[in-house]
């Protein structure tokens, strides 16, 4: 597939790296020259120096032959032109997809403003919204870094570290399975260090370990419970630092709910618009990251601690400050992939990236039809996948026990067209229709894919 990148930031590097490693034909666009000679450096793809707004830059990068354009610059309207010029220079023989990031409040209004003129913009990306969800799934449940649908909310996945006073520290997967867990759950994930295990019954979970558990959406609370984890059923009071557009949506959110919010903010102007906008949070001038801040306003007991800023270390100083004051609930915006670890490791409850966000909902519209969600998990060393088995693909009607799937995969979920969600054990089959949630590492990704597809596809493919 021969794909055009407009924007050489990281997420556009990490979607090119991605793309290449699964055989794409890569063009980037970017107006930095230094940028663009780093680019050339550590990525196999065609580099174009240039706007992405500049139909005969475009043109060079061969816009005409794309078969798909995603469009990722900082700029929402160099985002949108390029899409424009895309679609005006397309090869009429070539059905060429396009998928644009745009970061304004408005994006529901540029949706509706792209359908209308027949744009055709295929994907409109809107980070910012995700990353709310994914926020406002987790703010309640101390303890949990990311709660993560799939088939359409049947199927749950949940993150926790594992404590050195949680009771089964030392434990293995098959020890834990003996002590009587909910039905329909189970370990899908270690992340050790720098190291990621797809976990058989012998493995043993240790203090420091970040652990995914998969389960149903009706025994959630359930396996929840049985990790130590409890729900909290109400939120009284929730601080947020950092008045951009994640934090005025969840503060919003919050007032709906009934929840006290105070919202931090540096800059003094700033703060005057914010309080035109919600309506009952607390709005304060004033540093996130000062202890003496913190104190003044309340902090000890704080049901939820929110740093939202666009800074990733004031963001982890502040979540570290307001741990060691007695929050229950800390999250942090963490934009530097290569810190995603280490904030795991300094027990921080819940971390979020709007790059990784982007990332996973390019990968989801790049791959093939069968593809129904993709998960990227920290530094891209692991994925979670959804897949919907094709009649005639290689997996269908046999025990799961005499499956050949690759190292470094195993099916954490299976979902029936008829609702039925199975977390298998050895004996449990996958029928076409069926949607099978895999944790994999990130190189297996591919042959599981191709193994989704109907061999006569497989064939027309070649």
């Amino acid at each position: 597939m021969r794909i055009l990148i407009a924007g050489g930031g990281q997420s556009a590097a990490l979607i090119a790296s991605r793309l290449i490693r699964e055989g794409a034909e890569v063009t980037i666009v970017d107006r930095d020259a230094e940028r663009c000679a780093q680019l050339e450096e550590i990525l196999d793809a065609k580099v174009v120096r240039g706007s992405a707004a500049s139909v005969a830059t475009l043109k060079r990068a061969g816009v005409a032959s794309a078969e798909m354009v995603i469009a990722v610059t900082d700029a929402d309207e160099v985002n949108l032109l390029a899409c424009l010029i895309a679609e005006a220079e397309a090869d009429p023989k070539i059905e060429q997809v396009k998928v644009a990031r745009v970061r304004t409040h408005e994006v529901d209004a540029w949706r509706e403003i792209a359908k209308k003129t027949g744009l055709g913009i295929d994907l409109m990306i809107h980070p910012e919204t995700d990353v709310i969800d994914r926020i406002m799934r987790v703010v309640r449940v101390p303890g949990v870094s990311d709660i993560i649908d799939f088939a359409e909310g049947r199927v749950k996945m949940f993150g926790m570290n594992v404590e050195r006073d949680s009771w089964f520290a030392g434990k293995t997967v098959e020890e834990l399975d003996a002590s009587g867990p909910p039905k329909d759950s189970l370990i899908a994930m270690i992340f050790r260090g720098n190291q990621v295990i797809i976990p058989h019954g012998a493995q043993a979970l240790m203090p420091g370990d970040h652990i995914y558990i998969c389960a149903t959406d009706d025994n959630l609370e359930d396996v929840l419970s049985f990790m130590g984890i409890e729900r909290r059923k109400k939120l009284e009071r929730v601080f947020i630092v950092g008045g951009k557009q994640i934090g005025i949506g969840i503060a919003m959110n919050l007032e709906k709910q009934g929840v006290n919010v105070k919202l931090i903010e540096r800059e003094q102007a700033r703060c005057e618009r914010i309080a035109e906008l919600v309506t009952k949070t607390v709005v304060i001038h004033g540093d996130g990251t000062d202890q003496a801040t913190l104190e003044e306003e309340n902090i000890e007991g704080v049901d939820a601690f929110l740093a939202l800023t666009n800074h990733d270390e004031d963001n982890i100083i502040a979540s570290l400050l307001a741990r060691r004051l007695g929050a229950g609930k800390v999250v942090a915006l963490i934009n530097r992939l290569n810190y995603l670890p280490m904030v795991q490791r300094l027990g921080i409850n819940t971390s979020v990236s709007m790059r990784v966000t982007t990332v996973d909902r390019v990968l989801q519209f790049v791959r093939k039809g069968s593809v129904q969600s993709v998960t990227t998990f920290r530094q891209e060393e692991a994925e979670a996948i959804e897949l919907i088995a094709e009649e005639g693909s290689r997996y269908l009607g046999k025990p799961l026990r005499e499956m050949k799937f690759p190292r470094g995969a195993i099916v954490g979920a299976i979902a029936r067209p008829d609702g039925e969600v199975v977390v298998p054990r050895g004996d449990a089959e996958i029928h076409a229709g069926d949607r099978v949630i895999f944790f994999t590492l990130e190189h297996v990704v591919p042959e599981l894919e191709s193994a989704f597809i109907a061999a006569s596809r497989r064939t027309r493919r070649r």
